[in-house]
């Protein structure tokens, strides 16, 4: 690391590198860009492959999107060369980025851009494409995103060094326009994990100095789903968001920072170090599909932001009772920070809810009821049980693999057929007025009584349903035949009582639950 920290004086300019391997782009798309490229040389300009593009093709990883920046064109004239060839969407008043309709390809020309205020959209932008390569790269944030490659000879233009960067796997900024984008200090937070990078002590010192200020709330959003769903390393994020002090902006994970736990079933440390490896164990694990991969994610986050609020340590031994309720509220405030998706918050804080069940019902041997009411709880056993098994991975030199109360528990939900989805009431609204009910209030109070006797495994088919509720408007309402007893579900088993230096305003949250 320490060769990280420092470049020597006399260090070695890779300012250009001959014949780039350029294989990992997607061959068909490769194609397309060499023939804008020659539509565009023929017409008097240079094009190069320009920001991640470039990262991700001198790291060997698939390319299936393209940014192309291009030099000694006038927009007017590079819009008519286009347009011979290909339909265009604009993006952008002030300065256009054209797309190429029904391609991944983005085409632009260097700018020029003045910060007129706080927000990270809030620039004065201006087409320039007599800029010198340095001049335009300038304004990228990291050196890693910096880099150019000419499509025509293949030759690689870096002037600030950035192949040097990804090669020692550092976090550099580009210069010291870098604290213009406060949004800049997220993306190197998804940058190093997703890339294993260390960041410079320079960038982390200029990080520090950003304001958190004039950012979108979905801009702050994508750098976090980027985290989530890319981030090979997630700990390295949470790290770089630790280090500038950037964990300020977001309380809930601040909190855990300190917040001690019980080394005998937390060896690792305290909360915010079991979070870290917990989301390393989830990111080992990730299915690919995004939808699921961000419930789950943000699910193994948030997982433990109730402990702040109800740690305490009696005896000699640390306890969080209540911690899975109490996690709800900052759930709640730190997701509705980051974006405006209820859908998504609502997928994830029953997860936080109940993370500690597929433990406490194992121990229990509970029974087929009890997993039901709680497939009806969380929606989707299968991912309670993702969390679960990061939670387990989240508490080194304890073994990753002690996860035997997860895989109990999607065992039992598979058997069931509910491991992906909620128990259906099989009895509905139809039923009773095909009895000659009138619709009405109390059709709810019978429509759940006959619901909580199929979770509690009184019936478990329609005919069988449709007998009970007989039996209950005649005024019985007991087990049908073959039913299994009701089974209460294990209480949580952590006990404890408040509190742990949380914030104030999460206490206030926390409280309430």
């Amino acid at each position: 690391m320490a060769a990280e920290r420092s470049r020597p004086a006399d260090a070695p300019r890779r300012e250009h590198e001959m014949n780039v391997d350029l294989s990992s782009i997607d061959p068909a798309l490769l194609e397309l860009a060499q023939r804008i490229d020659r539509r565009i040389r023929a017409g008097g300009g240079r094009v190069y492959l320009v920001g991640g593009s470039v990262r991700d093709a001198l790291l060997g990883r698939p390319v299936k999107d393209l940014d192309l920046e291009v030099f000694g064109l006038e927009p007017a004239r590079l819009r008519s060369l286009l347009e011979e060839e290909w339909r265009l969407d604009q993006v952008g008043e002030s300065f256009a980025v054209l797309k190429l309709r029904h391609h991944p390809i983005d085409i632009s020309l260097p700018r020029r851009e003045r910060k007129t205020g706080a927000g990270h959209r809030d620039f004065e932008i201006a087409a320039d494409p007599h800029l010198s390569i340095p001049e335009a790269a300038r304004r990228r944030d990291f050196t890693i995103n910096s880099m150019l490659i000419d499509l025509e000879t293949r030759t690689l233009e870096d002037p600030f060094e950035g192949r040097r960067d990804l090669e020692r796997r550092v976090l550099r900024h580009t210069s010291e326009r870098f604290t213009e984008d406060p949004l800049r200090v997220l993306r190197g937070m998804q940058l190093a994990a997703r890339f294993d990078l260390h960041p410079h002590p320079a960038t982390v010192a200029l990080s520090s100095a950003v304001p958190f200020e004039g950012l979108a709330r979905e801009r702050v959003f994508e750098e976090w789903r980027k985290l989530v769903l890319q981030g090979r390393e997630i700990s390295r994020g949470l790290r770089f968001l630790s280090d500038t002090g950037w964990i300020s902006r977001f309380p809930e994970l601040q909190a855990l920072i300190g917040c001690p736990q019980d080394p005998e079933w937390h060896p690792e440390g305290d909360v915010w170090t079991h979070t870290l490896h917990v989301m390393d164990a989830f990111a080992a694990e990730r299915l690919g599909d995004d939808w699921e991969d961000v419930v789950v994610g943000f699910a193994c986050l948030c997982h433990d932001f109730g402990k702040p609020a109800t740690t305490v340590v009696e005896g000699g031994r640390v306890r969080s009772l209540g911690h899975e309720a109490a996690g709800e509220p900052p759930t709640r405030s730190f997701l509705a920070r980051l974006t405006n998706q209820t859908a998504l918050h609502d997928e994830v804080v029953p997860l936080v809810r109940h993370h500690l069940k597929p433990r406490q019902l194992h121990d229990a041997n509970a029974s087929d009821a009890a997993v039901r009411r709680l497939a009806n709880k969380v929606g989707r056993i299968d991912r309670l049980a993702r969390v679960a098994r990061a939670d387990a991975g989240g508490r080194p030199p304890l073994p990753a693999d002690d996860d035997a109360a997860g895989r109990w528990l999607l065992a039992r939900a598979e058997a069931l057929t509910l491991s992906d989805h909620r128990p259906t009431p099989l009895v509905l609204g139809r039923h009773l007025l095909a009895r000659g009910l009138t619709p009405g209030p109390h059709f709810g109070p019978i429509l759940d009584r006959c619901f909580e006797a199929q979770l509690d495994g009184e019936f478990s088919t329609l005919e069988q349903g449709l007998a009970f509720l007989d039996r209950l408007l005649d005024g019985g309402g007991g087990p049908a035949a073959g039913g299994e007893p009701p089974s209460a579900e294990p209480q949580d088993a952590e006990p404890g009582a408040p509190r742990c230096g949380a914030p104030a305003e999460i206490k206030a949250r926390s409280g309430s639950s």
